[in-house]
């Protein structure tokens, strides 16, 4: 049986669309990169429904089929208040507080959320290849291919699947392009489009190098007042976390585990799915170890 299709509140009322997988007491959201649908979780969020999750993989706002919020609000810390009124609602579903998996802009949602926002409304929190401070250089390589073509598009699915191939020339090419145009959206002038709000790439935050500078300033004062336990997943090969980063993160959340993934860049789960579900996997059975009554 296929996930079953959810509808959550934002903080501003607006529609998040999530996909929801098995069923259980501990629930897990899983919160994609930007740019990115709740689709790039497909394989990870059935692998973690068959532990005996409920999960429920999201499209964050301005993202796949949740809404464009008229208020173009698409700095870091409204994709966080986004994930605390779903972390209530989920809670208010199951009792019991979430696991949150978070990948890039995900990530920083779930370190805002938990570490600013509301802080102990979650159970758990992985963040996939993001610490609070990030290569600028990778960023600008992220936004620049998320730019090209935002207006004008693609002839064709191919032509997208052509384009992301240039960008990730060490991943292979994929045959079926099915999840490929899950990303994206066919307008009325017979071009697609990726299936992200254009706003999203105007906010200062990703804009405005100065603004950038604040925000990890940001991250880094929540990343300080986590106590949930918390696990960091990295891609070896991630143009965005150094070991650096990582050992700055680990002074800062000592309680933390870590996991390098090999032959991983950025995009770790679409690199390496199951080495990283599997890490995953590890996490949550040892989260349910430990809350087991010995």
């Amino acid at each position: 049986m296929g996930p079953k299709r959810v509808e959550f509140q934002g903080a501003e009322k607006n529609s998040l669309i999530a996909d929801r997988y098995g069923s259980g007491e501990q629930p897990v959201i899983m919160l994609h990169g930007g740019g990115q649908t709740r689709h790039s979780w497909d394989a990870a969020s059935r692998r973690i429904a068959d532990l005996g999750h409920p999960v429920y993989s999201l499209d964050q706002r301005g993202h796949g089929e949740s809404a464009w919020v008229a208020s173009e609000d698409y700095a870091f810390e409204h994709f966080a208040r986004d994930l605390v009124a779903v972390t209530r609602q989920v809670g208010a579903l199951h009792r019991e507080k979430p696991v949150v998996v978070g990948a890039s802009l995900g990530g920083f949602a779930g370190m805002l959320a938990e570490g600013q926002e509301n802080p102990g409304g979650l159970s758990a929190l992985v963040l996939v290849d993001i610490t609070p401070r990030i290569d600028m250089g990778g960023v600008s390589k992220i936004i620049g291919f998320m730019s090209d073509r935002v207006e004008y598009g693609f002839a064709t699915v191919e032509e997208a699947a052509d384009a992301i191939a240039r960008y990730l020339p060490n991943r292979a090419r994929p045959k079926d392009l099915s999840g490929l145009s899950k990303n994206l959206r066919l307008h009325e002038d017979g071009r697609y489009r990726w299936h992200w709000d254009p706003a999203f790439l105007k906010s200062k935050r990703h804009a405005d190098p100065a603004e950038a500078v604040h925000a990890q300033e940001d991250m880094l004062t929540a990343a300080g007042n986590l106590a949930c336990p918390v696990l960091l997943i990295r891609g070896q090969n991630s143009e965005l976390v150094s070991m650096e980063h990582v050992r700055e993160f680990q002074e800062q959340v000592p309680h933390a585990q870590f996991t390098d993934i090999r032959d991983a860049g950025h995009m770790v789960a679409g690199d390496k799915n199951d080495v990283f579900a599997g890490a995953v996997e590890e996490f949550l059975i040892g989260l349910r170890a430990g809350a087991e009554p010995a």
